[in-house]
């Protein structure tokens, strides 16, 4: 007999209602694996046919992995329709896949967070989509969202607009409903506002990043490659382009840096257009309250809604390189979309200039500004704590030279890029210490911290569910400790390192209303104690006569 606590894996409810039919993806598909497999064997057969390259001959071996790998991909995409269903029943969707191992899958309606509309090229040229359906999966524990690669655009609309009706998800029938008619409501419905549209302008603020210099790399060696097996002598072209002799190896380096640069450029560039492209931010109406909706893409298309109830706040990153600019990246804190997806679903903007992004962050929060307050500064000895941690980084290195000095690997000299690197440490370090900053701002959290990423963090205080209190050894000998911020959205905790021992109890407790309360030691007369002045106030500020000491803190039951 099972005990009451265990309940059943399957859940017994409209999961397995028998009306609730199983559907296939849509047959476009496999009209869409035809195409692949003659588009993969098309090079193989103009260079047979029109250039009469010998079947036998290294330089065909390229187009035959090229031809297999896109025969193998587009017959494994038709097995994998042949074996797909899905279903959407009153409580759940779904999914019941594979060949040789077959995975089934259900998730509950009422968990579902986000429902997301991706499209391809070749997706687009069959009007077919890809539906994403998650649940607030974390993609570093090997999770992922449910997809249904493929169904038509109709069907695709209709299952967004009826999965996000939480209402009624338990009143509606089995079976699937009609999808033109949801369709044609989802893409009649006009935006409420618009906050956000494309701008071409913004290109430069994506033209340069290292991975400018990867993709140009793997792209040039990726060519080589090619060229090469197919024949084509690229070092001899390359090598009679300039006198490389009379160069020098100095104009050969320059030359090639600058060339890997602007091709690296060139193609973050094209990159921006091809997934900006058409960009929309857009506040829509839902079922249940407002959602924030962004549409982007050139060549592949993708929709992705945010429900703005659940939206706890917004976070704005300034890359180290392009601070100068003052260009930022934006997302959104909520609750169920992954943050660590490669198509960063909590992205509400390209990267772009700071003053635009703020201005979308205000509206996105409901007009309110949190910038109007300027973010405190922290104390001096927040930067000595850094320029010490530089220090010792620098001596590091410096020691590790000398060892490898005296082993004979290199010479002597070398020590001198360990005194070239430290004022470069110190700068870091005071360009880290220039970072910090906080403010407690009407009903919002405001923090500030990073050196290769300055993130200003800005957060519901009514989210904050738990506030930690840390101190290292070094720490407390500058006085200083360290508040973490902990909510249920997105990457569940926000840090604020090296605060005024003597203010952090404060901070935290008007971070978060009410969380330390149990914690706190009143004085004897009743009056409000000391910790719960607002940071900032007039007056000689003791000791923090609280409760919270220790590397943590924390009431339970807020965990």
């Amino acid at each position: 007999m099972r005990p009451p606590e265990q309940a059943p894996r399957r859940p017994p409810s409209g999961a397995g209602t028998p009306g609730a039919p199983w559907q296939r993806l849509s047959t476009r598909v496999i009209w869409v694996d035809l195409v692949q497999s003659v588009a993969s064997l098309l090079p193989a057969v103009v260079a047979l046919a029109v250039f009469g390259v010998a079947p036998g001959s290294g330089q065909l071996w390229p187009l035959i992995g090229f031809a297999a790998f896109g025969v193998l991909g587009a017959i494994a995409d038709a097995l994998r329709w042949a074996f797909t269903r899905y279903r959407i029943t009153a409580s759940h969707v779904e999914v019941k896949t594979g060949v040789f191992l077959r995975v089934e899958r259900s998730i509950r309606r009422d968990r579902i967070r986000n429902v997301d509309i991706e499209a391809r090229p070749r997706h687009r040229l069959f009007g077919l989509r890809v539906v994403n359906i998650g649940a607030g999966q974390q993609a570093a524990e090997g999770e992922s969202a449910l997809a249904l690669d493929a169904v038509s655009t109709a069907d695709a609309r209709a299952l967004q607009d009826r999965l996000l009706r939480m209402t009624d998800a338990t009143a509606e029938p089995d079976g699937a409903a009609p999808a033109g008619e949801e369709a044609t409501r989802t893409e009649g419905t006009a935006p409420l506002a618009v906050l956000a549209r494309f701008r071409p302008g913004w290109v430069v603020y994506h033209m340069m990043s290292v991975w400018a210099y990867v993709l140009a790399l793997g792209f040039g060696w990726g060519i080589f490659w090619l060229l090469g097996s197919s024949g084509v002598d690229v070092t001899g072209f390359v090598a009679g382009l300039l006198d490389w002799e009379a160069i020098g190896w100095a104009g050969t380096v320059a030359i090639a840096f600058l060339a890997v640069t602007l091709f690296g450029v060139i193609g973050l560039a094209v990159n921006y257009f091809a997934e900006y492209g058409n960009f929309e931010l857009a506040r829509v109406r839902g079922t249940e309250g407002t959602l924030l909706r962004t549409r982007q893409g050139l060549f592949t298309t993708r929709e992705v809604n945010r429900d703005e109830s659940r939206i706890r706040g917004v976070q704005l990153s300034e890359p180290l390189l392009w601070r100068w600019l003052r260009a930022c990246d934006t997302s959104v804190i909520t609750t169920g979309l992954s943050m660590w997806s490669m198509a960063r679903p909590a992205a509400v903007l390209p990267r772009g200039p700071v003053t635009v992004a703020r201005r979308v962050a205000a509206e996105v929060l409901g007009g309110e500004s949190p910038w109007a307050v300027s973010p405190k500064a922290h104390p001096a000895a927040a930067l000595r704590r850094r320029l010490w941690w530089a220090t010792l980084f620098t001596a590091a290195v410096g020691l590790a030279l000398l060892g490898t000095a005296a082993a004979g690997l290199l010479p002597y000299t070398a020590l001198w890029a360990a005194a070239a690197l430290w004022p470069c440490a110190l700068g870091a370090a005071f360009v880290a210490y220039r970072a910090l900053g906080h403010a407690v701002t009407g009903p919002y959290l405001v923090m500030r911290s990073g050196l290769v990423h300055r993130s200003t963090t800005v957060l519901r205080r009514s989210a904050v569910s738990t506030i930690v209190i840390r101190e290292s050894l070094l720490q407390r000998r500058l006085g200083l400790r360290s508040v973490s911020a902990m909510t249920a959205a997105g990457y569940g905790g926000y840090d604020l390192p090296d605060l005024d021992a003597d203010e952090s109890v404060a901070f935290a407790v008007h971070a978060a209303p009410g969380v330390l309360d149990p914690f706190l030691v009143r004085p004897r007369d009743g009056a409000p104690p000391e910790d719960e002045r607002p940071p900032g106030a007039g007056g000689a500020r003791p000791a923090p006569r609280s409760g919270v000491s220790g590397p943590a803190a924390a009431p339970p039951g807020n965990t």
